[in-house]
C-alpha cells in the first residue's frame, strides 16, 4: 500500500508543480489555458500557483526524508481545499467541464492525506 501511494504522491505532485508554474510563472500562458484566469485578479491567479507549488513540495519533501513527516499529510489536505475551492468556483461560473479536472485532483490529494495520517 505504501508504494501505491507514493505513486499516487508522486502523480499528484507533477499535476500540481505543473498548474502551479502556469499560474504562479507562466501567467499568459495560463490565461490561454485556461479562461477563468483573465476574469481573476493576476495577484490571486499567483498566490493559487505559488500555493500549488509549495503543496507540491510538501506532498513529497516531509515524507522522503523523514523530517516532519506531518507535513504531507497537511499538505494535501491544504491542496484538496484549494481544489475544492475551484471546483466550487467552476460551478459558479458554470464550468462544468473544468470539474472534472478538479474532482481527480480532489480525490487524489485527499486520498494522500487519509493513507498519510
Amino acid at each position: 500500500m505504501n508504494i501505491a501511494v507514493w505513486i499516487i504522491q508522486g502523480l499528484a505532485a507533477l499535476g500540481f508543480v505543473y498548474s502551479g508554474w502556469l499560474k504562479a510563472f507562466q501567467y499568459e500562458s495560463a490565461k490561454k489555458s485556461w479562461g477563468w484566469v483573465s476574469d481573476v485578479p493576476k495577484a490571486f491567479v499567483v498566490f493559487i500557483g505559488l500555493a500549488e507549488l509549495l503543496g507540491a513540495i510538501g506532498l513529497i519533501l516531509p515524507q522522503a526524508t523523514n523530517i516532519a513527516p506531518v507535513w504531507t499529510p497537511i499538505a494535501a489536505a491544504g491542496l484538496a481545499a484549494v481544489v475544492l475551492l475551484g471546483a466550487i468556483f467552476h460551478v459558479a461560473r458554470k464550468e462544468y467541464r473544468e470539474i472534472g479536472v478538479n474532482i481527480v485532483f480532489f480525490a487524489l490529494a485527499l486520498f494522500i492525506a487519509i493513507c498519510r495520517f
